[in-house]
């Protein structure tokens, strides 16, 4: 059942930061009831998809999950999720604080009918600061933390976004960490207590903390940045025939590759080589150097020989390339299953692994609304108050043929 098994989550968030960080909460075991509107989560329209609103990166940032449909906007729907609330361990949402203020579900609003709850909300910026109710997106965060900066410094001088959504993903791991901690201080005290997690800070503190370098000190040593990761030939390396990833990083790496290359009297003959400081002081020459060395061997060749000094490399895979990695294969990281609705379908396994709960998720995304009788009644609802809902228009897509069975 997984190492969270037992604690339930009420899952208010869409798009992708939110979704990912109660992906990884489903998977390791809760219980993750995801409250949609009755639009549905957008990703879901994101193709190609076999059916309308199961798109692939719905399917992939929401299993282990199930699905409810409330209006929110209507007293009903608001009451139905409090009622909820009142059996749930976590409230995650991913909107500005102030929306979720304008529908009556703030943090004293919710902890009201639940003292123990966890409310988990994760947006652009910290609550504190003059940018607290602007919206955000990935692309925006990313230009904000500096990373279209790197890029500039790196390449032709044009700013470029990271083509993943990488903020999203990032923050919904903090956010996940930050909603664990929570939890486990609630075991001491009893108490639940707001957490919120902003996209700004938690993404400069990323970039920052490789990057701040001399801005570290008061009054500066320099203009920050690490220079290795800012040197314009750190790349991946050209090969006669394709490209390599390679990182000769320690004294140890150093000597077995210009053993292996017929060079082993470089280190010492060349200033540059002979420590890890001399390397960093000279590391554009280095890389230089590096890029040349490697254009003389093909792929394979470099492979073969960088694994038998012991020297980091791996090829570069494209999507397709990943999926047929030996090691992915062997280890089962890719996986076929059988979708309800979408027929066979490929899926990643989750990452990490447990000697006693091992995590095995069994449940593949939901159609939109496709649990709500189903945790409705859990909380307590009897057939009638489902009814009633259904006819107000505060819950939508629920199987009303099901009632009575």
């Amino acid at each position: 059942m997984g190492p969270l098994d037992g604690l339930r989550i009420i899952d208010m968030t869409s798009v992708l930061m939110g979704p990912y960080a109660t992906l990884m909460l489903g998977d390791f075991g809760a219980d993750v009831i995801k409250v949609e509107s009755p639009e549905g989560d957008v990703v879901r329209q994101i193709g190609p998809s076999r059916h309308a609103g199961m798109g692939p990166l719905f399917l992939h940032a929401n299993r282990s999950k199930r699905s409810i449909t409330l209006n929110l906007k209507q007293p009903e729907g608001r009451e139905a999720l409090l009622r909820l609330c009142k059996s749930a361990d976590v409230l995650v949402y991913n909107v500005r604080a102030r929306a979720m203020a304008r529908l009556g579900l703030s943090y004293e609003e919710v902890s009201a009918v639940n003292p123990r709850i966890i409310y988990a909300g994760m947006f652009g910026y910290g609550q504190s600061g003059p940018y607290a109710d602007r919206p955000a997106y990935d692309d925006l965060i990313q230009g904000a933390c500096g990373l279209p900066y790197l890029f500039s410094r790196v390449n032709d001088g044009e700013p470029r976004y990271v083509p993943s959504a990488i903020v999203d993903r990032i923050v919904g791991l903090a956010a996940c960490n930050a909603i664990l901690a929570a939890v486990i201080e609630r075991s001491h005290s009893g108490l639940g207590q707001r957490v919120d997690v902003p996209m700004l800070e938690t993404m400069v503190n990323l970039v920052m903390g490789d990057h701040m370098g001399g801005l570290t000190f008061e009054p500066p040593l320099d203009r920050g940045g690490y220079a290795r990761q800012l040197s314009a030939d750190r790349r991946p390396y050209r090969t006669s025939d394709g490209f390599i990833c390679a990182l000769i990083y320690t004294d140890g790496h150093w000597r077995r590759f210009f053993k292996a290359i017929g060079r082993p009297d470089l280190p010492e003959g060349d200033p540059r080589y002979r420590d890890f400081a001399a390397r960093m002081a000279h590391i554009d020459e280095v890389y230089a150097e590096l890029g040349r060395i490697f254009e003389a061997r093909s792929t394979a060749e470099w492979m073969e020989l960088l694994e038998q000094a012991d020297v980091p490399a791996m090829p570069i895979h494209d999507f397709e390339g990943m999926l047929n990695d030996p090691h992915l294969r062997a280890t089962g990281f890719f996986e076929m299953v059988e979708h309800p609705t979408e027929g066979r379908i490929r899926q990643m396994a989750v990452p990490a692994s447990w000697s006693r709960t091992p995590a095995r998720p069994d449940r593949l995304a939901p159609r939109q609304g496709e649990h709500g009788i189903e945790v409705l009644r859990e909380s307590g609802f009897a057939d009638d108050e489902i009814k009633a809902l259904s006819q107000s228009g505060a819950l939508g897509a629920a199987e009303l043929s099901t009632i009575g069975e």
